[in-house]
């Protein structure tokens, strides 16, 4: 009996392994474990709070102000006022007075050049001056002699004709003297030495650019550099480049506030005086040019930053500073919405006004409501 009994046992014990192998088999998604619910990725936005009158709304009011635009630039001399400096005589250097970078006056001698031009140039008007006293001589003579009939009108006339061609001969001499830069009365001074010319300063300025060295040889103007450029820096121009996205936002006659690098709390007015036609292929920005009135701390190649107000004002939104999340490099408000819940926004903010108040310049509009102080809203809903 007890042999019938284990044998009976180890059939049902058998039976019920190859019946649950069987229903493993059959019915796989019955031991799976249940679908995960996702939320929806802007219910990321969305803060549930048990009590939010504990977090007061302020309504955002409206204020106008001109659209702005901030920029980099580089300080650069003014075109209109940069002259440069050029030798029409060729020759060498023997005395350079003037360096890069220096301050000069106008008619201040900035090199000596001696020069071959200018030695023939002084001989030619020296054989001038020379024919023409001859000829005056000649003349008087003539004149002496026809008032006691020795000669007849003719021969006045011929002396008359040959001291006008003396007399512009000397003439296109001196003029030659001048245009190559000799001072005929300094000149004339120093006859017995070399000939040697001064190279002098057209205006008044800063000598920006020097393309001279000492004992070096000077050229005539075919294929030469200047000696010097001299740019008056009164007045200087802010080269900026500004995207293409932006170019509506900028017009010729704009006022423009000009903060340099190096004096960062100095703010310099200026005027949009061209935008350039052109954009850059590369970088699809174009130049604009802001002219400003030097009070003497810009200096050519200073690094500033230009900020553009455009002639019609904008209506925008203010908010408190308060009710602004700085998150992500992005600015945030919370709006307030129906079952005790608020939706955070993405705003972009604008200029920091008065009274603790910040500029909305879009995302909301002047008349909505938003949580007077973010913050505590952003740490209640992260514990």
């Amino acid at each position: 009996m007890w042999k019938t009994l284990a044998t009976l046992a180890t059939c049902l014990i058998a039976g019920g392994l190859l019946w649950s192998c069987g229903q493993s088999k059959a019915d796989p998604k019955a031991e799976a474990p249940p679908p995960a619910i996702i939320e929806h990725a802007t219910q990321l936005n969305i803060v549930q709070v048990n009590d939010p009158e504990h977090f007061p709304l302020v309504t955002a009011t409206a204020h106008k102000a001109a659209p702005e635009l901030a920029v980099t630039g580089v300080i650069a001399a003014d075109a209109s006022r940069s002259v440069p400096v050029v030798s029409l005589a060729s020759g060498r250097l023997v005395d350079i007075r003037a360096r890069l970078g220096d301050t000069v006056e106008k008619g201040q001698v900035l090199v000596r050049i001696q020069s071959a031009d200018v030695s023939g140039a002084l001989s030619d008007y020296r054989k001038a001056v020379a024919d023409e006293n001859l000829a005056r001589t000649q003349l008087e003579r003539a004149r002496d002699l026809f008032d006691h009939g020795a000669i007849s009108m003719n021969d006045v006339q011929v002396a008359e004709d040959a001291e006008d061609k003396a007399k512009v001969d000397l003439e296109n001499g001196r003029e030659r003297l001048r245009i190559l830069g000799v001072d005929l009365d300094t000149q004339n001074a120093t006859a017995d030495r070399e000939a040697l010319v001064d190279i002098v300063a057209p205006v008044s300025g800063v000598i920006v650019e020097q393309n001279v060295t000492q004992a070096a040889g000077v050229k005539t103007l075919d294929n030469s550099p200047n000696l010097f450029t001299i740019a008056d820096l009164s007045h200087v121009w802010i080269l900026c480049d500004v995207y293409e996205n932006d170019l509506a936002s900028v017009r010729v006659g704009d006022s423009a506030d000009v903060r340099l690098n190096a004096y960062p709390g100095r703010v310099i007015k200026g005027k949009v005086g061209n935008i350039g036609a052109v954009l850059d292929p590369n970088l699809h920005t174009a130049k604009v040019r802001i002219e400003v009135a030097n009070p003497g701390i810009m200096r050519v190649g200073m690094f500033v930053t230009a900020t553009f107000h455009g002639q019609k004002p904008e209506l925008h939104a203010e908010v408190p500073a308060s009710a602004i999340l700085h998150l992500h490099d992005r600015d945030w408000v919370f709006e307030p919405e129906a079952g005790n819940r608020f939706r955070r926004t993405e705003v972009v903010s604008g200029d920091t006004l008065p009274n603790g108040m910040q500029e909305i310049v879009s995302g909301i509009q002047a008349g909505q409501s938003v949580v007077a102080d973010a913050l505590v809203l952003e740490n209640t809903a992260e514990e």
